[in-house]
């Protein structure tokens, strides 16, 4: 195969026939400012592991709540992109920030399950993204009712599980929850384009929704890779 194959082959490979020019522009604008978030989260959470300037918890996450509060209340438009960017930014930073306590439990366990469960997500991420990406447009949206039920029903589990102190019961919902967050993947960036292509074009907030998505999966996989090794351990001195 020569080059101008090769070069051929790729122009396919990331050709979305089905999405216009303009929602491609637009789609690159969301993931560019993706990055910028996972990275400010990245520093929020190295903040929190290494400095210990700035403490991960209750603090972090009520700034987490105001400035998502503040950007859903701040209108988009020319006008106040800079600013929305700059709370989005501080968002990222928090989030970050807010999974410190977490990330200081893993590492406790095994430093290791930090770099794996980052590059576990991201495989997952862009696994599920290029599956709506090249699927046939809004055949993952009928998702929305059942993620946003099942969704629901796990947020009273918790509570349930107070009396009864199961592990297992919390294990399915770690496993159910990390499905649950995957067919949102799909959902929301088909949605995105959805939106997009009627004409919406905050990128700022559609870029909100796919960042809180992969943290709800990072988060998730790093309690299943930390229980299933303080297990692994558990068992190995027990021998």
């Amino acid at each position: 195969m020569n080059a101008f194959d090769r070069n051929l082959n790729l122009d396919g490979l990331f050709k979305f026939s089905q999405i216009s020019y303009s929602t491609q522009q637009h789609l690159k604008k969301v993931y560019s400012c993706l990055a910028v978030c996972m990275f400010l989260a990245a520093a929020g959470a190295y903040v929190h592991v290494v400095t210990r300037l700035f403490q991960g918890g209750l603090l972090s996450t009520l700034i987490s709540l105001g400035l998502i509060v503040w950007l859903a209340l701040t209108p988009h438009s020319p006008g106040t992109e800079k600013r929305r960017l700059g709370i989005l930014s501080a968002f990222a930073f928090f989030t970050g920030t807010g999974l410190g306590p977490l990330i200081d439990f893993v590492i406790s366990i095994n430093p290791s399950i930090i770099p794996t469960a980052f590059l576990v997500s991201a495989l997952v991420f862009c696994c599920f993204t290029l599956s709506a990406l090249y699927a046939q447009r809004r055949s993952y949206l009928f998702l929305g009712g059942t993620l946003m039920s099942v969704l629901t029903i796990l947020c009273f589990v918790p509570l349930v599980n107070l009396f009864f102190g199961s592990v297992l019961l919390f294990k399915a919902q770690l496993y159910v929850g990390l499905l649950v967050f995957c067919g949102f993947i799909l959902f929301d960036t088909q949605l995105i384009i959805e939106k997009t292509e009627h004409g919406d074009k905050d990128y700022i907030w559609h870029c909100v929704d796919l960042f809180m998505d992969f943290i709800a999966v990072f988060r998730k996989l790093m309690l299943i890779l930390g229980m299933n090794e303080k297990e692994r351990k558990r068992r190995s001195n027990s021998k």
